[in-house]
């Protein structure tokens, strides 16, 4: 570590310390699994279950770790449900040494952590990145997969949106530089890619205490896991899944623009309902917290009609 960096106090490790005691308080634990492939998965887990509640997966996105991105949403669902909060693999302190980076294995890798936990059925919250894995979790689970949540997660886009400029970036590489970003400067970008109005005076060695914690491991594992989600990406692969589906994004998105969250209500259709959250971007979840958890319990808690029945052929089973 520079000079300059070791006179700077740790935010960041300060604020990890206050949000894994957070987390405890609303009731979790730390948990972690040997998927015996080379894989460890580590999620936060109810301390005690209580079977009379439903169970939900947070399934984070790039960026700051789980406890960051789900700071607000924990203690807020804890009272209601029984809550899992994953690291996907290369984030946080999951890991493996598998080289693979499709969001299908992601899926897999967080369907075994809930395996070993027990968990049989469950809703799934996917944040941007996660979003895409939440999606691949349904179409692949969809006994165990009750519910799903899609926050501004361009699971609809196909690799020609970058080439017909849908997107602010040109390619794959130039959003890599901005979403793991490495200088104050890309931090800077991130947050105006990401905020309406973004945080603004920051010191730079709060900025690169920051990327020290959270962006500096596993980087180019990250990047490929970037490249994964372009690569080849038709709308006319991606399966329709049948589960209830709440597809909540910012108006103002300038990382997965709006009318990737359109595509996806038109792909789902009726069994899709779409909210867009006004005057927020990516960032929604902590630009107007109430508004979307207020969204996200009712969609959560609303009863499904016995008579609904999920096809068959769109299932594996749970186990």
């Amino acid at each position: 570590m520079s000079e300059s960096k070791s006179k700077c106090f740790s935010f960041t490790s300060s604020r990890n310390r206050c949000l894994r005691s957070a987390f405890t308080r609303s009731g979790l634990r730390p948990f972690s699994a040997d998927l015996g492939d080379g894989t460890i998965m580590h999620c936060w887990v109810p301390k005690t279950r209580n079977p009379a509640r439903p169970n939900v997966v947070l399934i984070h996105g790039f960026g700051a770790n789980a406890l960051w991105q789900f700071c607000e949403t924990v203690p807020f669902l804890a009272p209601h449900f029984n809550v899992y909060v994953p690291d996907l693999v290369f984030f946080g302190n999951s890991v493996s040494t598998r080289r693979e980076w499709s969001e299908s294995f992601q899926a897999r890798c967080v369907k075994r952590v809930m395996e070993a936990n027990s968990v049989e059925k469950m809703a799934v919250v996917g944040l941007s990145y996660g979003g895409f894995v939440a999606y691949s979790m349904a179409a692949q689970f969809g006994e165990c997969v009750e519910r799903v949540v899609i926050c501004c997660a361009g699971v609809c886009l196909e690799e020609k949106d970058l080439k017909e400029r849908l997107f602010p970036v040109a390619d794959v590489e130039e959003a890599a530089s901005i979403l793991l970003p490495q200088t104050a400067d890309k931090m800077r970008e991130l947050m105006g890619y990401t905020f309406v109005k973004p945080p603004k005076g920051l010191p730079s060695c709060l900025l690169e205490d920051f990327i020290d914690e959270m962006c500096a491991q596993y980087v180019e594992e990250k990047k490929e896991l970037l490249r994964a989600i372009a690569k080849d990406r038709k709308l006319s692969d991606l399966p329709k899944i049948s589960q209830p589906t709440l597809i909540v994004w910012g108006d103002q998105d300038r990382v997965f623009p709006v009318e990737l969250a359109n595509r996806l209500k038109r792909h789902l259709g009726e069994n899709a309902e779409l909210v867009v959250i006004k005057n927020t971007g990516h960032a929604f979840v902590h630009e107007k917290p109430k508004e979307f958890h207020r969204h996200l319990k009712t969609f959560l808690l609303r009863q499904v009609s016995p008579d609904a029945k999920t096809p068959a052929d769109n299932h594996q089973n749970c186990r």
